[in-house]
């Protein structure tokens, strides 16, 4: 008799997540099958619901956030073995063949699989993934925990240690929400002089607790002078998907101030030649990263006890858990707790 197991399916575009009944996959050449225990539900996860993504097959399960055990391994894996926690993240896999790939850049390929999109992910109790997109967990974080850090917390945690920023310098991340309260604490432990922006004076609290040395409230216009007084950042990490408050926060860069910009939305940023020539200042965009940057996320987050604040779900309610996480009503990270 067949192996069954329960998943979470987009039909078609606008579909609501439907709990459906397949078979267990077996793995392929070059891929493990992972049993799954929690998913994390990301923003991105529209992507599926909605057929933003061009060229996605349907039906299709999302879920790009996945923490489980190696269930089984195909033909060809020699760095996993079955029982093994892991973690898979945004990168699905690359092909070792493109021009990115020979620079060993894979979160850049070419032909880049991504997971829950080209590939179903981890709505579900058991997934496939491809062995290169796999990162060890380390034992210290349970699976809710870990989820996720393979997208929020890789995400802020690359860019930032990949930033330039030096010990000492002033990095402001813009939002607290669940990339920005992340982003904070991963500043905080990477030495930064860390100042977090937000909207109304009720934030601060939550700021300094998660490791701001200062909150400045952008409601009450307090962030472009005070920047400005402090001389500037050397990095805004721009977290809340909004285009005007990033536009607006370019005036708050130093000499060589970078606009890092991780919230992903389709509105331009405004900027003028001026503002950016005089300073030497850039806006650079930033992905996730691979599955080795999954792996330091991970472990850095272990080691230096970076956490997410979840809201958890089981598998059966994963409408109702996507449904606050777009409503931004969840605090700050909404996870599926699937075994």
């Amino acid at each position: 008799m067949t192996r069954k197991m329960r998943a979470f399916e987009v039909a078609h575009p606008g579909a609501p997540f439907t709990l459906s009944e397949r078979p267990i996959p077996e793995p392929g050449a070059g891929e493990v099958r992972i049993a799954v225990e929690a998913c994390g539900i990301c923003h991105s996860d529209q992507l599926v619901k909605d057929g933003h993504w061009p060229g996605l097959d349907y039906p299709r399960v999302p879920g790009h956030e996945v923490v489980g055990r190696v269930d089984a391994v195909g033909t060809g894996v020699a760095a996993w073995s079955v029982g093994q926690r892991v973690g898979v993240g945004w990168h699905g896999g690359h092909c070792f063949v493109c021009e990115a790939c020979r620079s060993g850049d894979f979160v850049c390929c070419e032909r880049e699989q991504v997971s829950g999109i080209s590939r179903d992910g981890g709505y579900a109790e058991f997934m496939l993934a491809r062995q290169e997109a796999l990162a060890a967990v380390p034992g210290a974080l349970d699976p809710v925990a870990a989820a996720p850090l393979l997208c929020a917390g890789v995400t802020t945690f690359n860019s930032l240690r990949n930033s330039g920023a030096r010990t000492g310098e002033l990095v402001a991340v813009q939002g607290i929400g669940g990339l920005g309260h992340l982003g904070i604490q991963y500043a905080r432990k990477l030495g930064f002089h860390t100042v977090a922006l937000s909207h109304g004076a009720d934030k601060r609290a939550l700021a300094l607790e998660l490791g701001a040395h200062a909150y400045l409230d952008q409601e009450a216009g307090e962030d472009l002078a005070e920047l400005r007084r402090l001389g500037g950042a050397r990095v805004i990490l721009a977290t809340a998907p909004n285009a005007q408050l990033m536009t607006r926060l370019i005036d708050g860069l130093g000499r060589n101030g970078i606009l890092l910009v991780v919230g992903a939305v389709p509105d331009p940023i405004q900027v003028s030649p001026l503002q950016l020539i005089g300073g030497r200042k850039r806006v650079q965009g930033w992905p996730s990263g691979s599955a080795k940057d999954s792996e330091e996320t991970l472990a850095f987050s272990a080691l230096h006890g970076v956490a997410s604040h979840n809201e958890v779900f089981p598998l059966e309610r994963a409408n109702e858990a996507y449904a606050r996480m777009m409503s931004n009503k969840a605090r700050f990270r909404a996870v599926l707790r699937v075994a």
